[in-house]
């Protein structure tokens, strides 16, 4: 199988968009900007998927769905949000169309022209909070958490699989409250949901923190996000959650009957993850050898390569192998024996290899003499001869001893790439030659921000839950800070 990755050194962007091909995870479709997810790319997002929602179902909250298209009055309601997306949206003009006269192809037929233009969502508040009208009359009614699997259009024009398409698949959570202080706490425990989903099934460590006012989202009140920092010291904001005030309430009229019996705006939150979760999973762990990805989300999580000349070796080997597969699958764990006779082994390791299986087993004559297995890891390439007696036993420890190295991994990079500065030089030079999180006071202006984005490409990334409050001097402006930021360039 021909691999042959460009090595992350060499170009770090060449090397990701080659492994997401060759991997077999996305392709550039016909659709300029939009993507197909192959198989073996939707079973990793299903995993994600099926464990966040079972996560989101843990914390109360149910799973709906709404309409693709919003009527373009409705996103206009929310001052902040039209202003956020407009740039973005794919429009509906017309439902016909028709061959033209002169026989030069297809035309818009004008006289099916739509009376009021349809926006194909950018995400769903205006939709939803439109809906919410009706549903919501009673503080009995309260709080509403609803969340949907969905996919969004945003028209971008530079695209890269997974971590930017015009089309992508996501989930929207949108919730409903009586009271600031609940949809204030509902919006932080959906970071902490996120933050744990990226950490303990991803193996991806982040960051918690909330955005300044120019990085929230349009329309929110309060952003909370989780940010990740990939191989080649960027960062990628992996989550967000929003506290919305009574913003969308007010546009749409969403009103309730208090305990006392008097009219009140619902407090709103809104938050979501998409398949750009995907992009960071490749970039956090992945080599120049291919994927390596946590066994609580691989597809397969142990693969079985038999070594064998002609059908008689390959019939005794199937009898050893066939009801370990068996046992595995008993334990929960995924389990492919691949005996196509089509593909020979040593293709077959740099195809699984590639793909980030974390586990492989290959068998041959000489396992068969001696009753042993090979067991390979894909983290760290070890291989150890392992009695076929004592192989189920191993694999289960492997599931976990690799997913808790990959994440040390991860969590040892992030730690030797997050910098503290105190003078706007340095922070310029840390950028240009080392990368990753910089920590640095700021005044806390937009001015500031802005000058700083514009000069160096870095944005803040996030202001950490846990920052500790330490009076210093912006970099820029000499000016008080009370606390340090994180800044980064990012995807």
């Amino acid at each position: 199988m021909s691999k042959n990755l460009t090595s992350r050194a060499e170009d770090y962007s060449k090397w990701y968009n080659e492994l997401v091909v060759k991997a077999d995870l996305a392709e550039n479709s016909g659709v300029r900007g939009c993507m197909v997810i192959k198989p073996y790319g939707f079973a990793i997002w299903e995993k994600m998927q099926a464990q966040l929602d079972k996560m989101f179902k843990e914390t109360g909250h149910e799973n709906a769905y709404f309409p693709l298209f919003i009527p373009k009055s409705y996103l206009s309601k929310e001052a902040s949000h039209v202003e956020g997306f407009a740039k973005e949206c794919a429009v509906v003009t017309h439902y016909r169309l028709k061959n033209a006269e002169d026989g030069s192809g297809i035309v818009v037929d004008e006289d099916a022209k739509l009376e009021e233009e349809l926006i194909v969502r950018p995400t769903s508040e205006t939709i939803i909070w439109d809906t919410y009208r009706r549903w919501i009359q009673s503080y009995r009614d309260l709080p509403l958490l609803i969340n949907q699997w969905a996919n969004v259009v945003r028209w971008e024009m530079r695209t890269r699989l997974f971590l930017r398409t015009a089309e992508f698949l996501w989930q929207e959570g949108h919730t409903a409250h009586a009271t600031k202080d609940e949809a204030m706490q509902e919006a932080e425990q959906m970071m902490h949901v996120y933050a744990e989903f990226a950490e303990e099934f991803m193996a991806v460590p982040v960051i918690k923190g909330t955005k300044t006012e120019s990085e929230r989202f349009a329309g929110a009140i309060e952003t909370f996000c989780i940010e990740a920092l990939m191989q080649d010291g960027k960062a990628l904001q992996a989550g967000t959650s929003h506290f919305l005030g009574q913003n969308f309430a007010k546009a749409f009229d969403v009103k309730f009957a208090n305990k006392e019996g008097k009219q009140d705006y619902v407090w709103a939150t809104s938050w979501g993850v998409s398949t750009r979760l995907m992009g960071a999973l490749i970039m956090t762990h992945s080599d120049d050898k291919g994927l390596v990805l946590p066994p609580k989300l691989a597809p397969i999580q142990v693969v079985i390569v038999p070594i064998y000349r002609g059908q008689e070796q390959l019939d005794v080997i199937s009898e050893k192998v066939n009801p370990l597969v068996k046992e595995l699958r008993s334990k929960g764990i995924s389990v492919k024996f691949d005996s196509r006779d089509t593909h020979k082994p040593g293709f077959k390791f740099n195809e699984y290899e590639l793909k980030g299986v974390p586990v492989r087993l290959a068998i041959g004559q000489r396992d068969i003499e001696n009753g042993t297995f090979e067991v390979a890891r894909r983290d760290t390439f070890e291989k150890q001869s392992v009695p076929a007696d004592e192989v189920v036993e191993r694999v289960i420890s492997l599931m976990d001893e690799i997913q808790k190295n990959i994440y040390k991994k991860a969590l040892d990079h992030r730690a030797s790439h997050i910098t503290e500065v105190d003078s706007y030089e340095e922070f310029k030079k840390v950028l240009e030659e080392k990368g990753g999180f910089i920590s640095a006071h700021w005044d806390g202006t937009m001015e500031t921000e802005d000058k700083i984005k514009e000069e160096t490409k870095a944005t803040i990334r996030c202001i950490p839950i846990d920052v500790k409050e330490v009076v210093g001097e912006c970099i820029v402006t000499g000016k008080p800070s009370p606390y340090r930021v994180l800044f980064a360039k990012a995807y």
